[in-house]
């Protein structure tokens, strides 16, 4: 895959991300679920809809990396949110553990990405 489909498909990735957020946020206060859980469930059905429908792996390498890909992304992006590093912007660190959660996502899937194209050459 070229790298500027690459960017591209990982921007769109980025802004779905950043759109579904208050979407699984609001879910969860409708369900009276716990919100990690929704985001984390939301999260790996927007992984498992890139995976197969942008990567087409094998049903099983795509089902493992989109569920360790969403679990390990939520609990980094619940550090750095816990790092409170732009206080002055975001005082709670909502913000930050939601796009960092979208960045790692991203980071994480170009890993995978990198090590599958790897062992294909």
């Amino acid at each position: 895959m070229k790298p500027q489909i690459r960017i591209l498909i990982y921007s769109l990735l980025f802004f779905t991300y950043s759109f579904s957020t208050t979407l699984l946020l609001e879910l969860g206060e409708k369900l009276k679920d716990h919100r990690f859980i929704t985001l984390g469930c939301g999260f790996l059905l927007i992984n498992l809809i890139f995976s197969f429908f942008v990567l087409k792996w094998s049903p099983l390498l795509n089902i493992v990396s989109s569920i360790l890909i969403a679990a390990l992304a939520l609990y980094l992006a619940l550090r750095v949110g816990d790092l409170h590093l732009f206080r002055k912007y975001d005082a709670y660190g909502i913000k930050t553990a939601l796009m960092a959660n979208a960045l790692f996502s991203i980071l994480f899937w170009e890993i995978v990405y990198q090590i599958r194209r790897k062992k294909q050459l």
